[in-house]
C-alpha cells in the first residue's frame, strides 16, 4: 500500500489498518520462527507497511496538536 492510500484514509480505517498490519505481522513472524515461512520477503514489506501506517497517524497526531496550540 502507498503512503498517499494511507493518508486518503479515515482515522478510524486508519487504527484498524495498523491493528491488522501488527496481528498479520506477528503472524508471520511466527510462520518464520517456526520455518513454515516461503515469502521471507513478505515479512520486510509487513514491516515496512506497518511503519508507513504509524508515520501516517503520528503526522496526524502531530497536526491535531499544531492546531490546538493555535487556538
Amino acid at each position: 500500500m502507498k503512503a498517499r492510500e494511507m493518508r486518503d484514509m479515515e482515522d478510524a480505517e486508519l487504527r484498524r489498518q495498523v491493528a491488522t498490519q501488527r496481528r498479520d505481522l506477528l503472524g508471520l513472524r511466527l510462520a518464520n520462527a517456526t520455518g513454515e515461512l516461503d515469502d521471507t520477503a513478505g515479512l520486510g514489506r509487513s514491516r515496512r507497511d506497518l511503519a508507513r501506517l504509524l508515520t501516517v497517524a503520528r503526522e496526524r497526531e502531530l497536526v491535531a496538536q499544531g492546531d490546538r496550540r493555535r487556538r
